[in-house]
Order: C-alpha cells, then structure tokens, then sequence
C-alpha cells in the first residue's frame, strides 16, 4: 500500500464507522486549487464548517480576495455586503462539490455550515430573519445556518427548522444547554407534523465543545485532582452520546422520515502540548455523529490516528469523572455559561475585524 492510500485509510476508516469527519475551515484556495476535493476523495471528509475567524483569515491572506475587493467597495456601501458577496460563492461552490454525497446519503452527509451574525446572539427575531435570507441567498439543499445556543438562539432554532431550514446550533459548553437544545429541535418537528408538513430532510447537529472545556475546567482542577485533567470534556461527550443513542422519544419523528439531530463535536485540535495530537478525535469516534477538525488535526490524523467506536467506552467511568468533578467544586453549567460569553465575545471581535478588514 503507498503512503498516499495508507494514510488517507486512517480518515476513511472513522467514516466506516458511521461518523462524518468535516474540516472546520474554508476559503476559495480551497476549492480553487483542488484541495477541498481531493480531501473529499482521498480522505471521505463529508462536510465542512465556517465561521468569521476563518473567513478573516482566509480573506486577510488569500490574493483572489484582495483582488476582488475595489470592485466590491464600488458596488457595496456596507462591508457586511461586502462579506457576502466575497463568502457566499465559495459556500455555494463547496456545496457543489458536496452535492454528489448528499444525494448518495439520502441528505444525511455533505454539509456546508455558515453562521448568521455574531451580533444577533441574543436576538431571536433577527436570528430567525437573517438566517431564512441567508438559506436563500445560499440556495443549495446541503447548506446548513450556524445558530448560537443563547436563549435567543435555541428560540430562533425552533422557528427556523418549523421552516424547514438545515441548522448547526453551534457553541454548546454544557448538558443544560444541549438538553434545550434538544427540546427545540424536537417542538419544531411536531409542529411540522401538527400542521401535515414533511419532517424529511430537514438536517440539523448539535455542536458541543471540546477542547475549550478541558483547558477552562484543567484551569481550575487543584493538585490533588491532577488525574482529572483532559479528561472533563471527553466523559461530558461520552454521556451524552451515551443519551442520545438510548433515547426513544425521537422514534415518533423517525417513523415520519425525520433525521436525528446528531451530535458534533467541535474545537477538537488539542489545546494542551502534553495531550496527543489527534486526541479529540480517536476518543469521540461513534455512528451518527460529526467531528469537525482544523487543518493540522485532520493532517495529524491522516498520518498516525487510530480509528475505534470509542464513544460506547467506559460510560460508567465517564460518569465517575462527572462526579469526581463535582467533588472538587467544579460546576460544569456555570463554566458552560462562561465559555458561551467569551465564545460570542470572540466571534464579535473575529467578525468586527472582518468588517474592517472589508471597510
């Protein structure tokens, strides 16, 4: 076996194992240069996510942006129009070259996430406006709107799948908010059947949060629960997939048609240098999940990763370090809400610097 096929046998491997690797990056040297397809052909990565950090770097240092810019200053007066213009044709393009896996798989595999502005975090009537307008700006079955799980953004949630729009409800640090989460996207479904309209294809994952979880609660383990530490996010994940495969309560959707609301696990490149490279991948491998990685993860994981069902591991001993957690007074839902502001803050700034970027 050459280098090439071995390598990408590792990333094929997982999707043999029912979970969709996505890349957590796209720009237009991606798709113009060929790499995002080949990626999709070598290594079975199955979709792929976005957010204002990654355009603001991709438009910073890729020239094809640069170039288009006077003309876009000449035609926009705004640079959020401006964003668009420059964005939405590469997310059109990736769902393009998705299209193919998305009608093999039945609409289950071959995402394109993009996210509403960071500035309607907390407004729900805007969040549902901009993300119906975005859906059909985009116009492509296998794009999927980045919702934040606030308050606002789990309500805008309900509102916009009962519209029958795919969504990746994003930042989710704690059990408090994916069980909300959950309640929504299961409300909006019944009101779809409530009102006889097709619960079939209407895609949604429930992004939860891996490595900023473990840096944020490691920062506070003391020295006598220094076992605990890289270990709170994965046993987190691992409960809750543990959860979401022994829940019958969605059978009543599926019998329609309907697709679960899968877990994806996101902010999976490792934080900590004394952590393996592709950790966040090899513990988290579980049918009917997603796991989007960074560029050097996915790297990582293509040259030395190991694929295993590891999510039906050890649940009781994922339990245990929940509780171990709690003994030494560390409150998973109140650094779930920390992480959510200082997630939001970030996806502000990285926006706002976007915009002037494009100003």
């Amino acid at each position: 076996m050459n280098q090439l096929s071995a390598s990408a046998s590792r990333l094929k491997a997982v999707a043999g194992l029912g979970q969709q690797i996505w890349l957590d990056n796209l720009s237009r040297d991606l798709i113009a240069s060929g790499q995002l397809a080949r990626w999709i052909a070598d290594d079975g990565v199955q979709g792929v996510t976005s957010n204002p950090a990654i355009f603001y770097n991709a438009i910073r240092s890729d020239p094809a942006y640069r170039a288009a810019l006077p003309a876009l200053r000449a035609a926009f007066p705004e640079p959020e129009a401006r964003f668009e213009a420059l964005a939405l044709p590469d997310v059109r393009a990736a769902c393009d070259l998705f299209a193919p896996l998305y009608a093999a798989s039945g609409g289950r595999a071959g995402f394109v996430s993009f996210e509403v502005a960071p500035r309607l975090a907390h407004d729900c009537a805007g969040t549902v406006a901009d993300a119906v307008r975005l859906w059909a700006a985009i116009d492509r079955p296998n794009a999927m709107i980045k919702i934040p799980a606030t308050e606002a953004g789990i309500a805008a949630l309900e509102e916009v799948i009962y519209a029958g729009i795919n969504v990746n409800v994003t930042l989710i640090f704690s059990a408090t908010q994916l069980a909300a989460v959950r309640a929504a996207h299961r409300r909006a479904l019944a009101r779809r059947l409530e009102a006889k309209l097709s619960v079939q294809r209407i895609a949604s994952v429930a992004s939860m949060f891996i490595s900023r979880v473990d840096a944020a609660v490691d920062a506070l383990l003391p020295p006598a629960a220094a076992a605990l530490r890289g270990k709170a996010a994965i046993a987190a994940a691992r409960v809750a997939y543990h959860e979401f495969r022994n829940d019958a309560g969605f059978a009543i959707f599926t019998a329609f048609g309907a697709t679960p609301q899968w877990l994806l696990w996101a902010s999976t490149g490792v934080k900590d240098p004394a952590m393996r490279d592709v950790t966040y991948v090899e513990e988290l491998i579980g049918a009917d999940t997603v796991n989007t990685v960074p560029d050097a993860t996915l790297a990582a994981f293509r040259e030395h990763g190991e694929a295993r069902l590891s999510l039906i591991e050890d649940v009781d001993q994922a339990r245990a370090v929940l509780t171990q957690l709690g003994r030494h007074g560390i409150a998973l839902d109140t650094i779930g809400n920390d992480l959510l502001r200082a997630g939001l803050t970030q996806f502000e700034q990285a926006h706002a610097n976007l915009l002037a970027l494009l100003a």
